[in-house]
């Protein structure tokens, strides 16, 4: 019964073996394989469109390096108050981009509110030196919340983007849940919706190691090659990540892995609603259920063999608990089972 992650999640079975074959034999490194190029030009057919793809091994790094190609002298940064770039990646991005800043812009359900960004943004005049320069907008789909950006949301703050030149960044690291749940095509959710950048995340959905960060404009690009090598994140056997995504995007195996793994978010939410024993915080939307507990019930249940984290409530819902109760985080992912998800929700009762 662990739902703590999906990054507790291994690797499924038919990437594990292309890791093995990839292990035999000879191959060109620092991605000028054949594979490489393969998998490459897989991104194009998935994106519709001719991308730039440059293989990291975290999302952090992706993040921090899609923010490095558009850095700015004094940049600045627009992202959600709870977004990961912000609260979970130990100034990476700052460091990476030599001194960025991250601007937090609030809005409810985990997302950027229009208003507010356009307010943040404005704080920030071209002729006023000493404020520093917006540089981007960064938005997660799915966001750490477990909801989703709808097109039209998508399409808000997009036009912002567009009205101030800042490239929009978004932070994938559950792509492909969000994909399945909105049912639309990776073009659809990205440069359709004037998305322009993507940190396209493959390890939490069933890859051992893969992340790759997507460009819609090859051009805004040029100085990624040198920028990631710095980073120390240009791999000499490249084709381990390759060989990943080949695995991954073949024959819509990393959609089908993201269904499951929603499904089964949804087969708990069913449960957590039927429940007289908790509550749900909010409706989940992707692979993550937050649900409200009494922390001595909480306590029972992780004796009991249920893992997951204890979670803070979101600075915009200061009154979502009484004293005496625990908001938790329950992910699924793609090696959940039934099974785990039942055992879970007989416990909670």
């Amino acid at each position: 019964m662990n739902f703590a992650s999906d990054n507790w999640a291994g690797a499924h079975s038919a990437i594990a073996q292309r890791l093995l074959e990839a292990a035999a034999g000879f191959s060109a490194p620092y991605g000028t394989s054949e594979l490489d190029r393969k998998i490459e030009q897989r991104f194009n057919e998935l994106f519709e469109r001719e991308v730039a793809v440059y293989f990291v091994s975290t999302g952090t790094a992706a993040n921090s390096l899609a923010l490095a190609a558009v850095n700015r002298p004094g940049g600045v940064v627009f992202c959600h108050r709870e977004a990961h770039l912000l609260e979970d990646e130990c100034g990476a991005p700052e460091f990476f981009t030599h001194g960025a800043r991250l601007v937090p812009v609030d809005g409810d359900n985990g997302k950027i509110d229009p208003a507010r960004l356009k307010a943040e943004i404005e704080r920030f005049p071209p002729d006023f030196v000493h404020a520093g320069q917006p540089m981007a907008i960064s938005m997660t789909q799915a966001t750490e919340i477990g909801t989703l950006y709808r097109p039209d949301e998508m399409a808000a703050i997009a036009d912002l983007a567009g009205t101030y030149r800042l490239p929009l960044h978004m932070d994938g690291a559950r792509f492909a849940n969000a994909l399945a749940a909105l049912q639309l095509t990776p073009a659809e959710m990205t440069w359709k919706r004037g998305v322009d950048v993507v940190s396209f995340g493959g390890t939490k959905n069933g890859c051992w190691c893969a992340e790759a960060l997507v460009f819609m404009n090859p051009e805004q690009a040029r100085d990624l090659p040198f920028i990631r090598k710095r980073a120390g994140q240009l791999f000499s056997k490249s084709r381990f990540i390759a060989c990943q995504f080949e695995a991954y995007l073949q024959d819509g195996l990393w959609l089908d892995l993201a269904r499951h793994a929603n499904a089964m978010a949804e087969r708990l939410r069913q449960g957590i609603v039927q429940s007289g024993q908790a509550r749900l915080a909010w409706h989940p939307e992707a692979n993550e259920v937050f649900c409200i507990v009494d922390k001595a019930h909480a306590a029972e249940l992780q004796e009991k063999g249920a893992v997951f984290y204890q979670w803070h409530p979101p600075r915009a819902r200061p009154d979502l608990l009484s004293p005496d109760e625990a908001l938790i985080r329950l992910v699924t992912s793609f090696a959940t089972e039934a099974g785990q998800v039942d055992r879970f929700l007989e416990l909670l009762g």
